[in-house]
């Protein structure tokens, strides 16, 4: 007799056959093209992943890239930018464009080139040859030059803490034409070439004057320059006091230590600042601080940062998650726990590795939906689902924290589904958080052609619950899935409180699908 698995029948009737083996060995279903691409612009950083290298993702990014439409490039690297809050990937599509389509490429770049970070990451990657040129191009030069003629002086004087390249590398390439003896002055300070000391910017001429004091002994004002010019220098307990007013949010999020190490809080009222600051409601909307950094921020914190300052911080991650939906029904969350998640979240960079790890991202948002929606079951999984008991009154940290201590195992992700079937639970919305290397599942998902054990688990579980709905959210750029993309299946990548609206568009019916969502954007 013909062998069962190959051959059965009625699953391979009604159910996609797999179409790919994904890094961990187990069967899945490829990505199109389109939805690819998405996947990579909204979770792919060019580093190096628990399954994949850095260069690896740059080739399938590219490939992708190459292969679908010029304005689908365009809309993906908007919809990264604006609504996945990324940084590389935006700036290497806007860079195929220079080459796919010149002419979209201009407004794709007044779009996503939106502060100097990512206009220095663009010129990298412009420079690198990635994209078919090793220099800029006459148009791409042109933008770049408009860009520095439009930035006012505080957008040039944070453009110019960086490197490789830094602003003065940029203004070498470009040669932008100074509109005022106080640019010319300044760009001539930038790039070691003479200038008008009386026509200097302000800020400049007062850092200059004290550094010159410094030097002498003499102690001025702190110049009103972005911080990271002043760290190098012996800072006083005052100084880094005026300092923590004066940084960004997202630096004083990432300094609350460094401002422990120097002293600041033990000057008079910068406890109670430092605390109004990160907790100001109108400045986390404006800043948009992805939760999970809020997260990493508030576990990070040593014992010199003031319990007022940490309390703000859980503060700011509550207003962070505002956009957390309340989905109606039997809603069910299940985070991937096992040792793959246990990676940096933005993948190995040396130097730069971040110490949020996936596990942290899938424990948050399982805890900010029992948050928002005290109903909710939440059934961790690895090799298996994790027995784990979770109040739903608790702080978000305090259950996220739980959920990432649980780590370990293989990855199976029909386990929770299998689970819920044998319970013949009643459900409508089914959320995985999962990086999708699924391998440990039943022998049928191993045979090539046949539907994967998920697709599979989620047939019994729809005809129990026929108006179920199954979003998995994926949070790296491996390109394949567990659960093909159908009116009841929604695919998305992403870690950011985009994922949040289009789950909530697809659970109420207006969006069909993450590519329609994309598709939306306006360029």
């Amino acid at each position: 007799m013909a062998n069962k698995n190959l051959f059965s029948s009625a699953l391979a009737a009604i159910l996609p056959r797999t179409d790919t083996i994904n890094q961990a060995g187990g069967t899945a279903y490829a990505y199109g093209p389109e939805a690819m691409l998405a996947q990579l612009a909204a979770t792919g950083t060019l580093a190096d992943g628990f399954y994949g290298s850095a260069e690896d993702q740059l080739a399938r990014a590219l490939e992708a890239a190459w292969k679908v439409d010029p304005e689908w490039v365009a809309k993906c690297a908007i919809y990264a930018r604006r609504s996945g809050a990324m940084k590389d990937m935006p700036a290497l599509l806007t860079a195929v464009l220079s080459m796919s389509d010149p002419d979209l490429m201009v407004p794709v770049f007044k779009r996503v080139i939106d502060n100097s970070r990512m206009l220095r990451n663009f010129v990298q990657i412009m420079r690198s040859g990635q994209t078919g040129r090793t220099s800029l191009g006459s148009r791409p030069k042109r933008l770049v030059r408009e860009w520095l003629e439009n930035a006012s002086t505080r957008q040039l004087l944070l453009a110019a803490t960086g490197k490789s390249p830094g602003l003065a590398d940029i203004v070498k390439m470009v040669h932008p034409a100074p509109a005022s003896a106080e640019r010319r002055a300044f760009y001539g300070w930038l790039i070691g070439k003479p200038y008008d000391v009386a026509a200097l910017p302000k800020e400049v001429a007062e850092f200059e004057a004290w550094k010159a004091a410094k030097a002498d002994g003499v102690s001025l004002p702190l110049p009103d320059v972005p911080f990271e010019w002043l760290t190098a220098f012996e800072l006083t307990a005052e100084d880094w006091a005026v300092l923590a007013g004066r940084m960004g949010w997202q630096a004083l999020r990432m300094n609350l230590n460094t401002l422990a190490r120097n002293g600041a809080y033990r000057v008079e009222g910068v406890t109670e600042l430092v605390a109004a600051r990160l907790a100001d409601e109108a400045a986390i909307a404006k800043v948009r601080p992805a939760p999970y950094q809020l997260m990493t921020a508030l576990t990070q914190v040593g014992d010199g940062v003031p319990l007022a300052v940490q309390a703000a911080l859980e503060q700011a991650l509550e207003l962070a998650l505002a956009k957390v939906p309340v989905l109606e029904g039997n809603v069910v969350v299940c985070p991937d726990v096992s040792g793959s998640m246990n990676s940096p979240a933005t993948g190995y960079r040396k130097g730069a590795t971040s110490v949020v790890r996936c596990v942290d991202i899938a424990a948050l948002v399982a805890a900010a939906m029992l948050r928002t929606n005290p109903r909710t079951t939440v059934l961790p999984f690895e090799n298996r689902v994790v027995s784990l008991k979770l109040d739903p009154n608790a702080r978000v940290a305090v259950n996220a924290a739980k959920l990432a201590a649980v780590g370990g195992g293989g990855t199976n992700v029909s386990a929770p589904l299998a689970l819920l079937n044998r319970q013949r639970a009643k459900v409508d919305v089914l959320v995985i958080v999962s990086d999708n290397m699924s391998w440990f599942d039943s022998p049928l998902s191993r045979s090539w052609g046949n539907p994967t054990a998920t697709m599979a688990e989620w047939k019994q579980l729809k005809a129990r619950n026929p108006g179920a709905k199954l979003i998995c959210i994926d949070i790296q750029p491996y390109g394949s899935t567990q659960a093909k993309d159908r009116k009841d299946i929604l695919n998305i990548g992403g870690f950011t409180d985009a994922v949040f609206d289009a789950m909530a568009r697809f659970a109420n019916g207006e969006a069909r699908n993450w590519t329609q969502i994309v598709d939306e954007v306006e360029i």
